[in-house]
C-alpha cells in the first residue's frame, strides 16, 4: 500500500429518533453529468483465504471480539458552536438517481411509524491493536455486494496506511448476532481527495464484499456460503446533485455521550432522525467546506450511517443521498444538534460508479 502524512482526526457519529411526515420527492434525470473524479481504489481482504481468515478472527470464542468493540471515536466532533448554512455544496451537473434493487419506483409513505430498513447494520474493523465498528447500509450494485458507509469508517486518516484491518460489513447485527451473514469487504473505492488528503468533503465510501458466510454455531463453524448481500437484504437506491433542503431520513447506531456526559443512547439497535438537509458551515479542522447538514442529536456511533431520501416505511427502500460524516453543537450548550454529510455531486457517482461495477464472488466455494 501507499504511504502518505496523514494531518486529521476522526470525528464522531450518531443518530436520534425523531418524529415527522414523509413528504419528500426527487427530481430524476434518464442521464446523469459525469465528471472527471480522480477515485481512489484499495484493496480489504484480496483473496478468499484472507477472507475466511477475517471472518474466523471475528467470530473466536462465540463472536467475542464483534461483542467487545467500541463505537469508532477516537476524537471530539466539531469543536466550538458552529454556525449552519453559507457553505459551498451544490449541483456541478443534473440530477440522478439509481433505483434500489427490485424497484424501480419508489413511493414514499405516510406513516407515524417508521420501519427500519434491513439493509443497514455494524461495519467492524481493527485499528492499532483495537476493535470498533461504524454504520453502514447495503446500496445498489450490479452484482448486489456493495455497501456505503463514511470513508473515515474505511480509510486510516490517523496512521500512515490506506485502509483499516480485518473489515466486515454485518447488516442487522444485534448483541453478536448476524442474521443475514458476515460479509468481508474486498475492495474500496473513495475520493481521491479523501485518501490523500483528508478532505472530509468527499467523507464517504463504497466497498465490495464478498458473499456473505454462516454457521449453525460459531464455537465449531462449518462455514457455508449465504449468498449475495443485496439478495439477502435488498440495498438501497443512489442520488446525486438533488436540492438542497430535501427531507431526508438518517439511520445508524448512535452510543456515545453528549459533550454535557449524558448518554442517552445504548448502540445496541439503529435509531434514525427525520429533516430538511440545509448547507452546513465550514469545518475547517477537516477541510469541510461544502458539506451539508440535518438537525439532530447525534452521537458516536453512526458514523457512515445512510441518509435516505424518499424513504418507503413499508418496502423499506429510498434512495442514499448521504453519510454520516460529522456532529456538532450549533448553540454552545453542550449538546449535538446538528449531523453532517458530504454532498453527493457527480463526483460521488463517479465513485459509486467505479465500485458498483465489480464482481466479488464467494469465499467458500
Amino acid at each position: 500500500m501507499n504511504t502518505r502524512v496523514k494531518r486529521f482526526v476522526l470525528p464522531l457519529g450518531g443518530a436520534v429518533i425523531a418524529t415527522g411526515m414523509i413528504a419528500a420527492t426527487l427530481t430524476t434525470s434518464a442521464t446523469a453529468a459525469t465528471t472527471a473524479a480522480a477515485p481512489a481504489s484499495d484493496g480489504l481482504a484480496t483473496s478468499k483465504a484472507q477472507a475466511l481468515k477475517t471472518v474466523k478472527a471475528w467470530t473466536a470464542g462465540n463472536g467475542k471480539r464483534l461483542k467487545a468493540a467500541a463505537k469508532f471515536t477516537d476524537d471530539a466532533a466539531v469543536q466550538g458552536k458552529i454556525k449552519l448554512g453559507g457553505g459551498d455544496a451544490a449541483p456541478d451537473g443534473k440530477t440522478g438517481v439509481v433505483p434500489p434493487i427490485g424497484q424501480e419506483k419508489i413511493t414514499p409513505t405516510k406513516v407515524k411509524n417508521v420501519n427500519l430498513p434491513r439493509t443497514i447494520g455494524k461495519v467492524f474493523f481493527r485499528l492499532d491493536g483495537k476493535d470498533y465498528w461504524c454504520s453502514a447500509s447495503s446500496i445498489q450494485g450490479k452484482y448486489r455486494n456493495l455497501v456505503a458507509t463514511a470513508g473515515h469508517c474505511v480509510y486510516d486518516v490517523d496512521g500512515n496506511r490506506d485502509t483499516l484491518d480485518e473489515w466486515v460489513f454485518i447488516p442487522g447485527y444485534y448483541q453478536g448476532k448476524a442474521p443475514w451473514g458476515i460479509y468481508v469487504g474486498k475492495s474500496a473505492y473513495t475520493h481521491y481527495d479523501f485518501a490523500n488528503y483528508e478532505d472530509f468533503d468527499s467523507d464517504y465510501a463504497f466497498v465490495t464484499v464478498y458473499n456473505g458466510v454462516t454457521a449453525a454455531s460459531w464455537n465449531s463453524p462449518k462455514w457455508v456460503d449465504a449468498g449475495r448481500l443485496g439478495d439477502n437484504v435488498g440495498g438501497q437506491g443512489f442520488s446525486w446533485n438533488q436540492r438542497i433542503g430535501q427531507l431526508v431520513y438518517a439511520f445508524g447506531y448512535p452510543a456515545g455521550p453528549h459533550p454535557d456526559g449524558d448518554m442517552p443512547y445504548t448502540g445496541l439497535t439503529p435509531k434514525y432522525c427525520y429533516g430538511k438537509t440545509v448547507a452546513a458551515g465550514a469545518a475547517s479542522a477537516f477541510k469541510a467546506e461544502a458539506q451539508v447538514a440535518i438537525k439532530c442529536s447525534m452521537t458516536a456511533g453512526s458514523s457512515g450511517g445512510p441518509w435516505i431520501a424518499q424513504y418507503s416505511s413499508t418496502k423499506r427502500l429510498g434512495y442514499i443521498n448521504g453519510v454520516t460524516s460529522l456532529v456538532g453543537d450549533s448553540d454552545g450548550n453542550q449538546r449535538y444538534d446538528f449531523a453532517t454529510s458530504p454532498y453527493f455531486d457527480s463526483e460521488t457517482y463517479a465513485i459509486y460508479k467505479a465500485a458498483a461495477n465489480l464482481w466479488s464472488g464467494s469465499i467458500t466455494k
